[in-house]
């Protein structure tokens, strides 16, 4: 039923094109200058277009149904040596991206990728909340490595803060805007540390498995992006295993295929120590907007490279600086719970009112004991405590 509608659309689509203008009666306006020269001209050259719709149609259906082309030689040669005017491929042109729209149509899934980064600037802007750093620093870092002609290595940043402060809601934001299905896209490919690889005695296989889906991947697709959720609990033979694919290849070589790859490494890694240096700084008056990376970085870094039960801080990705970012996400304070609050109801298609989006941010702990001012779980189960307000 689906292929079935979808054709009906594409005829549909297609009988739109080739229907004539409609008459201007008595009774309607006269039309502006020119106008019937220029519809009388479009309806020739759409009269083009229908002594070649039977070629067209035949290059259409093989081209999106290549199944329904199998045996039918005829069909097969026509669409391949036929010969469109120019008004015609570009009818071709139109209704190939529409359907490449929503479905793919190349197996290198080049026409899926869509680096809409105007989208993830809006994003980032409209619904991230309380991370002026990380929007500027994920924005800056993802646009100049997507601009560069011949990127000589992968890009990698590690996000690291305290659970719900939107490390995995920006890792969604540069999925749905660069490729066209988000997290679902054969470009994309999550692993989580204790779901993917949950047993040490098998981290010979896992290892084996990491590689072979990261070459396969990039091989299939130019532009890839690997999310690994829990970072810090990776095997240190895991993250050995991704050393090759971080470290920089020379790009005067020809040999050296040019495709982008972006990582991210999602870790509470470090979070104590960036909620203890936003604390100190706002108690000396700060704005929290004022807060720069050069504030919290030196020190993030230093409690990565010292942690002593994660091997994430002492793998060749941090010791040779294959990570080109550490991305401190700050901890949530009443009025960024409140926004988040404001995104669940709507998102739900919920009326909301002031009193209920401050009663969902006091149902949650906020610490430290004296100051009450971070989040202890930021806006984690945010979505689930708003459906106390339901009718």
């Amino acid at each position: 039923m689906p292929r079935l509608r979808l054709r009906l659309l594409l005829l549909l689509l297609l009988l739109l094109l080739l229907l004539p203008p409609p008459r201007l009666g008595a009774s309607h306006a006269s039309p502006p200058d020119g106008a019937l020269e220029l519809l009388q001209g479009l309806r020739e050259r759409l009269r083009e277009v229908t002594a070649l719709s039977r070629r067209y149609w035949a290059h259409l259906r093989c081209r999106v149904w290549p199944e329904d082309c199998d045996g039918d030689k005829e069909a097969r040669a026509s669409s391949l040596g036929w010969s469109l005017p120019l008004l015609g491929q570009q009818y071709l042109d139109i209704l190939t991206s529409w359907y490449c729209s929503f479905q793919d149509c190349c197996g290198s899934g080049d026409c899926r990728i869509s680096n809409n980064l105007t989208g993830l600037a809006s994003d980032l802007s409209r619904r991230l909340h309380g991370q002026h750093l990380a929007r500027e620093l994920v924005l800056t870092s993802v646009r100049g490595y997507l601009e560069l002609p011949r990127p000589h290595k992968a890009l990698a940043l590690s996000f690291h803060g305290w659970s719900g402060t939107g490390k995995n809601f920006v890792a969604r934001l540069l999925a749905e805007n660069l490729f066209r299905d988000g997290l679902r896209s054969d470009c994309v490919k999550v692993f989580i540390a204790t779901f993917h690889f949950p047993h040490l005695k098998y981290v010979d296989l896992y290892q084996g498995q990491l590689t072979d889906q990261v070459r396969k991947t990039q091989e299939r697709c130019p532009q890839t992006l690997f999310i690994f959720d829990e970072a810090e609990k990776l095997h240190p033979g895991l993250l050995e295993a991704l050393r090759p694919h971080l470290e920089g290849q020379d790009p005067e070589n020809p040999r050296v295929q040019s495709r982008r790859t972006i990582f991210l490494f999602l870790s509470n890694l470090g979070g104590s120590v960036i909620n203890e240096a936003v604390l100190n700084l706002l108690k000396a008056g700060w704005s929290r907007e004022d807060i720069q990376l050069e504030h919290l970085g030196p020190q993030l870094q230093a409690e990565i490279a010292k942690s002593t039960d994660s091997g994430f801080g002492h793998s060749h990705l941090v010791r040779e600086d294959l990570i080109d970012f550490f991305v401190p996400f700050l901890p949530l304070e009443f009025r960024h719970v409140r926004l988040c609050a404001r995104d669940a109801f709507l998102s739900q298609e919920l009326v909301y009112t002031e009193a209920a989006l401050d009663q969902v941010a006091k149902m949650m702990a906020y610490v430290p004991k004296e100051e009450q001012l971070f989040s202890s779980q930021g806006c984690k189960s945010i979505s689930q405590r708003i459906n106390y307000f339901l009718p």
